[in-house]
C-alpha cells in the first residue's frame, strides 16, 4: 500500500507525542507560541547515518534556534536508547518516542523498504520544516544523512 506523501504548502499533521524525558509535546501548542518546527525522522539511535545527521542538527542548532527554529527528532526507538543517544552525543534537541509509528504513519515516512531480498517496514529518513502557520515550507522523503542539515539551512535561510 502506497503512502500518500506530504508536500510543500500542506498543512502538517497535529500531533501529540511523548519525547525522552515523559512529557508531551503537540505541534500545535509550539505553533501557537510563534515556533516553527524541523521535524525530522530517522532509522535507528546511534547508528552510522543516523549518527551524523543528528550531531549535524546538534552542530548548527544554535543556527536554527536563533532563527526560531525547533528541531525534534523522530524514531521508534525507545525513551531508553534516547536517552543513551542524547547522552553520548549531547544532542540539544527533543526526541520522539514513536515505537507504535503513529506519527511516523501520520506522516507518511513508515514504509516497506527492502534489504537482502527481504522486506519489512521501517522508517524512510525524512524531515519536514513547518512554518508557524502550519504550513509545510519544506518536505523532503528519502534524504541522505551527509549533508542534508547544510542543504536545509541554505533552503531555509537559517541564520
Amino acid at each position: 500500500m502506497a503512502t500518500a506523501e506530504l508536500a510543500v504548502g500542506d498543512k502538517a499533521p497535529d500531533f501529540e507525542v511523548e519525547v525522552t524525558d515523559g512529557s508531551k509535546i503537540s505541534l500545535s501548542e509550539i505553533l501557537s507560541d510563534g515556533g516553527k518546527v524541523i521535524l525530522y525522522f530517522y532509522p535507528r539511535d546511534n547508528t552510522p547515518g543516523c549518527t551524523t545527521q543528528a550531531c549535524d542538527f546538534r552542530d548548527d542548532f544554535g543556527r536554527f534556534e536563533g532563527s526560531g527554529w525547533r528541531v525534534i527528532g523522530v524514531s521508534t526507538d525507545s525513551a531508553k536508547s534516547h536517552q543513551k543517544f542524547i547522552d553520548k552525543h549531547e544532542l540539544p534537541f527533543d526526541l520522539v518516542v514513536d515505537e507504535e509509528a503513529a506519527l511516523h504513519e501520520k506522516y507518511g515516512t513508515w514504509r516497506e523498504k527492502n534489504m537482502y531480498g527481504k522486506t519489512y517496514m521501517g522508517t524512510l529518513r525524512s524531515t519536514f520544516a513547518i512554518e508557524a502557520d502550519g504550513t509545510i515550507a519544506w518536505a523532503g522523503y528519502g534524504v541522505r544523512a551527509k549533508g542534508h542539515v547544510e542543504s536545509l539551512i541554505e533552503t531555509l535561510k537559517v541564520g
